[in-house]
């Protein structure tokens, strides 16, 4: 397959071009475009129906866009064909953005056709517990691809290199990656050894998965946590991905503080960013939704845009600006739908086609790394400095 980067050159250039830019690739040459002249800002979402010309422009500012499941779904029949129309709309307003195609790793979400055909022609492919009944998620009705299937390891890798041979789409998003490698997740639904099945025949599908699609792809990870179960905050798995998105940067604890907490997460950004891995950081401005646990597509209630709320953004960006380096990216959110309401009252996003002041100040580079010093920590950019204090849950921009 030609390389994505050499699509928009093959009417012009000669073989022998060609040949030359082939030997000549970097290794991030499917990275995302990157600055520290304002926020580097990172955009995740989705719509059942077809975004507005509006809409599409104020996506295309962001340069790594990830379309989430059921993302015109509704206009045009599924979510591949509905991603495949955003990207082109997004492309044509800004080719230099990169856009990811959703794909959980294991759960069976709707609104994917080619996943509809697949499994009636094969539903043993559909993860059963114990008793060989449905193993499903915890809304009862969502099951599991059975991931120790070779058949099913080899679907998924072909979809997925379906979509992104799409010159629209650039590489993939994996979700769930951590409910297949924390035991309990599945061992409760389907026993110790089939989880481990599961668990291997994952590791296998990556690794086929870099091999296959990683030299022209970019391939973004749901996989940096602190959890007890992981070796290095999910560090250790980072082999076969690009980067790693983040969700759920607060909410956790597992029997530490609040801050404690925190800082593992910090301390585990920080070396992954320097490192040179793309960070994707989703930060929660509202509360977790009635119904809804952070993490499970990260529902938020409703913010109101007043001074509690610009100090809570204040205090995101912090948490961010201490960790980012070249290719880290970031969304505060109050959710990924921007489904038009019911009520037709506008969208279920708050912040939505929303630009805030923080977004627009000059930035430049950061002219060291982060200092800490117990739970402060200092950073200086060229136009900003920074001080954030994760106990007491403050933190000043000093922009200059």
């Amino acid at each position: 397959m030609i390389n994505k980067i050499l699509f928009s050159l093959i009417i012009t250039c000669s073989s022998f071009c060609i040949a030359q830019e082939k030997t000549a690739v970097s290794t991030k040459h499917n990275y995302p475009e990157f600055s520290w002249d304002t926020m580097p800002l990172y955009m995740h979402l989705r719509k059942t129906t077809a975004f507005t010309k509006e809409e599409i422009k104020f996506i295309a500012k962001h340069p790594l866009i990830t379309f989430e499941k059921t993302t015109g779904s509704r206009t045009y029949g599924s979510t591949e064909a509905g991603t495949i129309k955003a990207a082109e709309a997004v492309k044509k307003t800004n080719p230099n953005t990169k856009i990811l195609y959703y794909k959980n790793v294991v759960i069976n979400w709707p609104s994917y056709q080619e996943d509809e055909a697949f499994l009636k022609k094969h539903p043993e492919a559909i993860l059963v517990d114990e008793k060989g009944k449905k193993a499903l998620m915890t809304n009862n009705k969502t099951g599991f691809f059975d991931l120790s299937q070779e058949n099913v390891r080899n679907y998924w890798i072909d979809h997925v290199a379906k979509i992104t041979s799409n010159p629209y789409i650039d590489g993939i998003f994996m979700d769930a990656n951590i409910k297949v490698l924390v035991p309990s997740f599945f061992k409760s639904r389907v026993g110790d050894a089939k989880q481990k099945e599961l668990e291997t025949g994952y590791l296998s599908m990556m690794n086929q998965l870099n091999t296959r699609l990683g030299k022209d792809n970019l391939l973004i990870a749901n996989i940096l946590r602190v959890r007890p179960e992981f070796k290095d905050v999910g560090r250790e798995y980072l082999k076969f991905f690009n980067g790693s998105y983040l969700e759920g940067f607060e909410h956790e604890s597992f029997g530490m503080s609040y801050a404690d907490y925190l800082a593992k997460g910090i301390e585990a950004v920080q070396k992954s960013a320097r490192e040179g891995n793309v960070i994707a950081m989703s930060l929660g401005l509202g509360e977790a939704g009635e119904h809804t646990v952070v993490g499970f597509d990260d529902q938020r209630k409703e913010v109101v845009l007043d001074d509690s709320f610009s100090n809570r953004l204040d205090y995101l960006l912090a948490i961010f600006l201490v960790c980012a380096e070249k290719y880290s990216y970031v969304y505060p959110h109050d959710g990924y739908s921007v489904n038009e309401r019911r009520d037709g009252k506008g969208n279920d996003s708050s912040v939505w086609l929303k630009t805030f002041p923080q977004y627009k100040k000059k930035l430049g580079a950061p002219k060291g790394p982060a200092q800490k010093e117990g739970y402060v920590y200092t950073r200086s950019f060229e136009y900003l400095d920074v001080t954030l204090d994760i106990e007491k849950k403050t933190a000043t921009l000093d922009w200059k």
